[in-house]
Parts: structure tokens; C-alpha cells; sequence
């Protein structure tokens, strides 16, 4: 059995990032680079801890990282105060905040904070903006008719299982991107709006086969495919080249037998979903990721920057010549779709201007995504 230390996939992405600011900071000496505020709104001791070690991690790297506690009723107005506040430019909320406590404006109190964030600041990119992007596999953002230059930013942890299964060679870089899972079977056990849906839709959307299973479902999602399986979570899990882990209880545990020779297993649940010591006992040829939290952190980092340069950054950028340096040597560590350097910034000065502007434009498309599902829209385009 082969043991894959996740630290060793996150560094060259969060070398990527400490590279990019400085070479950014050096263009623009003026400014301090990126700013991402954590809203905690819980007395969760693992969710501080957590995000005390990502602070850690995003100011090794050149981000400026803040924590803001809060009492929960107040939360919703923090929020709204940092979607306005063009000093800020990154927002992530550690959840639960709520829990499942219904919502006046539908779902739940949770969904509809999600929701409320500034897609502009949007690092976790789980608003429905994005959501909703992903579904479609529509990989740009479409603001202000600039054209296909600004690409999405992706749900961390789920791009986190991406990193690594693209450093495990299960992405065929001899196929065309956007087909490089093509011919490759993926089990996903886990459905949450977080991790599981927004992973299911991106190995689908580039080309593998992805069974998504839940606790009391299975689904076959395809590119441009989305239905229930009859297969079982055995059948499904012997004939996947890969098997991701989310089960978010203690409790469960992937039974061995469920596991082929020569699959990679992905736990990314806070939990052990499969047992690394039994694993090695059954002598299984298999490849064990046990935890991607460092790469999701680096995805933060990346997602954190990506709206920066998207929205936030100075026309300079684009304009000395060393955005072309800049560009190239980011681009040399980054699969295109999802590529970090976009080509088209803004002047710090304009930034409360457009940030109105932004959030009108995605509200005006969220809105018309809407009514695109009322009226029955997504269908066999959903993926």
C-alpha cells in the first residue's frame, strides 16, 4: 500500500500563490495584496482551531488573513458590511453557523447565509452563482462582457480531491482538457452541497463516470447525464479507479472487501471512513490519501487570489511587462480550467464602483438562473 502525504501536493500551489503576491507587490508597491476574513459564528473549538491554522498557513503565504467572532443573530450583518467594504476580498464562513434551523427565506438558515455572500468575494465558491456555474459546466465567469478571461473559482475541498487526483495520474494529460477522466470510474460516497455534489459534477464534467452515493441513494452521473443507479455501494466502489470518502460519522468504515487491487482511496472526511491499519493488514495493492485538509487550504489560498486578480487588483497588472512573467510562470504549475492569472483587472480606485457593479450582475443572473429552473431548464444540460 502506498501512503500519499497531502503536503506534498499542496506546496507547489502554495508556492504558486507566495510567488504570484510578491511578484504582484513588487508591481504595486503600494498595496498589501489579498485580504480574506473568517466569520466564525459558533463556539465551535475545532472550527477555531481550524481557522486559526489556516490564518497561519495564508499568512506564511503572503495573504492577509482575519478572524472576526461574532454572535450568530449578528452574523448576516457582518456579512453584508464585508460585501461592502472594498478592503476585503475573500469572505469564508465556518459552519455550521445555524445548523438545520429552517429560514424564513426558504432551506435553511445556513443555505441562505451561503447565498448572501458577495460571489466577487465568494472563496469557497459554494453561492448559488457558482453553484449554479458548476452545474452547467460553465467554466468562466461571465461579468461585465469581457468575454471568456475570468475563469470560476471552485469549491475547495472538492477541487482539493481534483489536485490530487490529477498528482496521482488519473487525469490523462494525452486527452484534451475537459475529457482527461474520460474512460475512468469514480465513487463518491458523500452527496453533501460542499464536498460530494460539486465533486460528482466535476469529475463528470470532465469526463468520468461517477457514482454518487448517500445514504439512501445511489446516482450515475455522466457529462450531461444525471440519474438514479441500481447499482449497489460494492458493485459501485469494485469497479471505480478511485473511491472518495466523506462519511462525516465516526462510525462508518469502507468495508475492505469493497476495495479492488490498484484503486486510489481519498478520505476526506474529518473522520477515518477506512482503517489505514487494516488497509495494510489485507495486503491490498492501493493507493491511501488519508487526509486532504493542506490541499484544501491551498485551494483556499488559490480561490482567495483568483478573486483578487479577478476583481480586486490594480490595472498595472496586466499592463507591465512582468504580467507576462507573471502569467507564464503561474501558468506552468496550473491545468488551464482551472488556471489562477486572468487577464483583465481593475484600477484600485474603481473598486467600489465595481464592486456595486458585480453584485447587481450576479444578482441579475442568479435571478435569471432562477427562472431557468422554475421553468424546467437544466434537464439533461445539468452537467
Amino acid at each position: 500500500m502506498e501512503i500519499v502525504n497531502a503536503a506534498n501536493i499542496a506546496r507547489p500551489f502554495r508556492d504558486e500563490v507566495t510567488r504570484t503576491i510578491q511578484l504582484y507587490k513588487g508591481m504595486n508597491e503600494d498595496e498589501n495584496g489579498p485580504r480574506l476574513v473568517g466569520l466564525l459564528g459558533n463556539d465551535d473549538d475545532g472550527a477555531r482551531k481550524y481557522a486559526e491554522w489556516t490564518q497561519k498557513a495564508c499568512r506564511e503565504d503572503g495573504i492577509i488573513f482575519d478572524i472576526v467572532q461574532v454572535q450568530r443573530h449578528e452574523l448576516e450583518q457582518k456579512l453584508e458590511e464585508l460585501n461592502r467594504d472594498s478592503s476585503t476580498h475573500g469572505i469564508i464562513i465556518y459552519y455550521p453557523i445555524f445548523g438545520n434551523l429552517p429560514s424564513f427565506y426558504g432551506s435553511t438558515m445556513d443555505d441562505f447565509l451561503r447565498d448572501q455572500v458577495n460571489p466577487s468575494k465568494d472563496v469557497e465558491g459554494l453561492s448559488h452563482y457558482y453553484r449554479n456555474k458548476l452545474n452547467h459546466n460553465e467554466r468562466f465567469v461571465d461579468d461585465l462582457g469581457n468575454g471568456k478571461q475570468k475563469k470560476c473559482v471552485l469549491p475547495c475541498t472538492a477541487l482539493a480531491v481534483v489536485k490530487c487526483l490529477e498528482h496521482l495520474k488519473v487525469y490523462d494529460e494525452t486527452k484534451p482538457f475537459g475529457d482527461r477522466l474520460r474512460g475512468r470510474t469514480v465513487t463518491v460516497i458523500n452527496r453533501s452541497e460542499v464536498v460530494g455534489r460539486p465533486l460528482a459534477a466535476m469529475l463528470a464534467n470532465d469526463g468520468a463516470t461517477v457514482y454518487s452515493v448517500d445514504i439512501d441513494s445511489i446516482y450515475l452521473f455522466q457529462r450531461g447525464k444525471l440519474c438514479l443507479s441500481d447499482a449497489t455501494t460494492e458493485k459501485a466502489c469494485l469497479g471505480s479507479d478511485a473511491i472518495i470518502l466523506g462519511v462525516p460519522s465516526p462510525e462508518y468504515k469502507l468495508p475492505l472487501s469493497y476495495i479492488s487491487d490498484n484503486t486510489i482511496l481519498i478520505n476526506v472526511s474529518s473522520h477515518k471512513n477506512v482503517s489505514k491499519e487494516e488497509l495494510q493488514k489485507s495486503g491490498k495493492r492501493v493507493t491511501f490519501v488519508p487526509s486532504v485538509g493542506k490541499v484544501t487550504v491551498a485551494m483556499l489560498e488559490r480561490n482567495t487570489l483568483r478573486l483578487f486578480l479577478n476583481f480586486h487588483s490594480r490595472d498595472s497588472f496586466k499592463k507591465t511587462p512582468m504580467a507576462t512573467t507573471l502569467k507564464t510562470e503561474v501558468s506552468a504549475l496550473d491545468s488551464p480550467q482551472f488556471s489562477i492569472v486572468e487577464t483583465e483587472h481593475h484600477s484600485a480606485q474603481d473598486n467600489r464602483t465595481q464592486e456595486h457593479t458585480i453584485s447587481f450582475t450576479f444578482s441579475v443572473a442568479a435571478a435569471a438562473a432562477a427562472v431557468g429552473i422554475l421553468l424546467g431548464f437544466l434537464g439533461a444540460k445539468r452537467l
